[in-house]
């Protein structure tokens, strides 16, 4: 009983850390997610075909 005494706080600050990490993790992911997909609908955006502009003289 005295092992689990000891090692449960390191565990739960482990349990916790790791936790933490993963939110991060996470939250890393869907912000580079979310900025590829602005990225790509600027780029479609701004090189589609235009009537106007020096191309088009």
């Amino acid at each position: 009983m005295e092992y689990i005494a000891v090692l449960a706080p390191s565990i739960v600050v482990g349990l916790i850390f790791w936790f933490a990490m993963k939110s991060i993790f996470n939250a890393d992911k869907s912000e580079r997610q979310a900025e590829a997909k602005a990225q790509a609908e600027a780029n479609l955006k701004n090189s589609g075909p235009t009537s106007e502009g020096p191309a088009a003289k």
